[in-house]
C-alpha cells in the first residue's frame, strides 16, 4: 500500500491557504506536514526533509514562488497556485507538476493531485527487476505534458546527457531523465542495456552483427563487455 504523500502549503493569503488545506484534508493519500505563509517558512519546512509535494503560490512577499523554486537544489514535486495565468510558462520551464489558477474548483484540484499520486508511485515503487510489471505502460514528461508509452511499443532508448530519447515505431519521445532512471522504469525481463548510451527491447532485436545490434533498419553500438551477456539473454529468450 502506498504511503501518504507528505505535503506542504506555501500561501500568503489566509483564506486561500485555509481553502487549500481543506481540499487536502479530503484526500486520503495526502498528509499536511506544514502550512507556510511565505517562502522563508517553506524553506525551514523543507530543510527537515521528507516532503514529497509542495503547493506553491507565486506572488508572495520578499521572494516569489518562482524565485524560491529556482533556489532549491532538490525540490519536491511542485503544484503552483496563483491568480495570474501569465506565469504558467515559467512554471513549466521549472518542471512543475501542474499549475492551478485561483480560484480553482475541487474537481480541478483532484485532477492535479491524482497526477501527483501517479508520479509519486512511479518514483517510490521501484519494481522488482525480475518481475513482470503490473502495468504495461509508463508516463514521461515531454515538453509541457505527460505522454503514456506502452512497454511493448518501445524499441530502444537513447541517452543524451541529461535527456533520453525513447524510440517507438510510431514516434520519438524526448524527456528529462537519465539512463539509470530508464533502467529502473523498464522491466529487466524485456529490456537490456547494450551500451552506455542505449537500452534495447529484447523482442525488437532482429540480429547482432559484430559489435552492432540491429533493430529494424537501425544499427546500434554493442559494448564488447556486454556482448556475451546479451547473447546469453537472447538465446535464453
Amino acid at each position: 500500500m502506498m504511503r501518504k504523500i507528505q505535503t506542504i502549503v506555501v500561501e500568503d493569503e489566509p483564506l486561500a491557504r485555509e481553502g487549500l488545506l481543506n481540499y487536502i484534508r479530503d484526500i486520503d493519500f495526502l498528509e499536511v506536514k506544514a502550512s507556510c505563509e511565505n517562502a522563508l517558512e517553506a524553506n525551514q519546512a523543507l530543510s527537515g526533509g521528507n516532503i514529497d509535494l509542495m503547493f506553491l503560490d507565486i506572488q508572495m512577499p520578499k521572494i516569489t514562488g518562482i524565485d524560491f523554486l529556482k533556489s532549491l537544489k532538490e525540490p519536491p514535486m511542485v503544484i503552483m497556485t496563483t491568480a495570474y495565468p501569465n506565469f504558467a510558462l515559467q512554471g513549466y520551464e521549472l518542471d512543475v507538476l501542474d499549475y492551478l489558477v485561483k480560484p480553482f474548483p475541487f474537481d480541478r484540484f483532484l485532477k492535479s493531485v491524482n497526477k501527483a499520486r501517479d508520479f509519486f508511485e512511479l518514483k517510490t515503487k521501484p519494481r522488482e527487476r525480475d518481475e513482470k510489471p503490473k502495468e504495461d505502460y509508463f508516463f514521461v514528461k515531454c515538453d509541457y505534458r505527460y505522454e503514456k508509452i506502452h512497454f511493448d511499443d518501445v524499441q530502444y532508448v537513447e541517452g543524451m546527457e541529461n535527456y533520453v530519447v525513447i524510440h517507438t515505431a510510431a514516434k520519438q519521445f524526448m524527456t528529462l531523465l537519465r539512463m539509470k532512471n530508464m533502467e529502473e522504469i523498464l522491466p529487466a525481463m524485456s529490456f537490456v542495456r547494450i551500451h552506455k548510451s542505449y537500452i534495447a527491447s529484447i523482442k525488437a532485436i532482429s540480429s547482432i552483427d559484430g559489435n552492432e545490434v540491429v533493430i529494424g533498419h537501425k544499427k546500434l553500438p554493442l559494448s564488447r563487455e556486454k556482448k556475451t551477456e546479451i547473447l546469453d539473454r537472447l538465446l535464453r529468450n
